[in-house]
């Protein structure tokens, strides 16, 4: 088949930005304390630690790009769209029978829908989820709302759209602050626990300033974390091995999340931390909890051929849905610790099988071809 792989090439000058915000006082936009606010005469701390520029943490490098580019070739010809202004025209005149689609996109809340959208203007085959799913997974807060109407365990939360909204919190201490449409941990620092009114205070501006969109507050869940590959659709809907996040790898001290600094800067290709397992050390209960409730929040959210999910237990080992991620990255070295192409290998693929059956499943979908059942899977 002719494919299209549509992409956004991470700037790899701006990740290694160092951001200097200063916080010893309120920002000066939508997060500003009036004079008269009972939020003045808080003093607000700096972070713990610099923070690298995480603009374009979403998108992928050249070696992942490249990677992608020659696992397709290896059956098909491959031809390189940027996800730019001008993608629209190449798609127009490109008209490849399928696009394998990883771009992230960089403006609104609806960034990761432009190129699906685009492709179905243009009646294109593309690989994933539709603008609808992609949009609402990427606002957190409406995925989680799908997901509490159909009883999936979520942790409760509420939005902020400015700081005046503070004292609306029906989530009691300690709760996690995060922009309420990124990904790839954007947003998401060892400060993002907070345990008091100063510190959330602190961490609302942070993201009101920093990201220009609303906060979500989040019920802090102190159990086990998970993320779950998901690769199919229907009846062919495979869960891979689940990767277990093993936080007592961080450094002393910190918070046990996954945050910005966990997976871009402590663990790196060149000193990756042993922060993964996979296969995860489960119950049979609790294995087949996670897999149930995944299983029913990609079909409730009409996840499309693949989706990384992720899962944290509360203190009475509950397993509830943290998000779902419709766009997975994938890294291709190991050393990289990426976790998609990780459960992959722990089913028994390749990375380039990986990325062949991603594309064999939304051409059967379209269908392109017949496949049944899912290509390359140990099961």
């Amino acid at each position: 088949m002719r494919i299209a792989l549509v992409y956004n090439q991470k700037k790899e000058e701006a990740t290694q930005q160092i951001l200097s915000d200063d916080l010893d006082e309120p920002p000066s936009s939508q997060g500003k304390a009036s004079p008269n606010s009972p939020l003045a005469p808080l003093t607000l701390q700096k972070p713990a630690i610099n923070q690298v520029s995480d603009m374009y943490a979403e998108w992928d490098t050249l070696e992942t790009i490249d990677a992608v580019r020659a696992a397709l070739a290896e059956v098909h010809d491959v031809s390189l769209i940027e996800a730019d202004q001008n993608a629209y025209a190449k798609l127009q005149e490109a008209l490849p029978d399928i696009v394998f689609n990883m771009a992230e996109g960089f403006y609104g809340a609806s960034r990761e829908a432009q190129i699906p959208a685009m492709l179905e203007m243009l009646n294109i085959p593309y690989t994933g989820s539709d603008p609808l799913t992609l949009s609402i997974c990427l606002d957190k807060s409406r995925a989680k709302e799908i997901l509490t109407y159909h009883r999936i365990p979520t942790p409760r939360f509420y939005v902020v759209n400015d700081i005046t909204e503070i004292d609306n919190n029906p989530v009691q201490f300690p709760c996690m602050v995060k922009p309420l449409h990124e990904g790839s941990s954007k947003g998401i620092y060892n400060s993002s626990i907070v345990r008091s009114r100063s510190e959330l205070l602190r961490e609302i501006i942070i993201v009101l300033e920093r990201y220009n969109e609303p906060v979500i507050v989040e019920e802090y869940l102190d159990g086990r974390e998970f993320t779950v590959a998901m690769l199919g659709n229907g009846n062919n809907l495979a869960v891979l091995p689940i990767v277990e996040i093993k936080f007592d790898t961080l450094p002393q001290g910190v918070n046990p999340i996954y945050s910005f600094e966990a997976k871009w800067i402590w663990d790196r290709s060149d000193a990756p931390l042993d922060i993964f397992s996979c296969p995860a050390s489960l119950t049979p209960k609790l294995k087949n909890e996670i897999e149930d409730i995944c299983r029913k929040a990609y079909t409730i959210l009409r996840c499309r051929d693949w989706c990384r999910i992720d899962v944290r237990c509360d203190t009475e080992g509950k397993p509830h849905i943290l998000e779902l991620n419709p766009l997975p990255g994938i890294l291709p070295n190991p050393e990289d610790n990426s976790c998609f192409p990780k459960a992959a290998r722990a089913a028994g693929m390749s990375y380039n099988q990986l990325i062949q059956a991603v594309l064999l499943i939304a051409a059967g979908r379209y269908g392109l071809i017949d496949i049944s059942p899912l290509p390359h899977i140990n099961n």
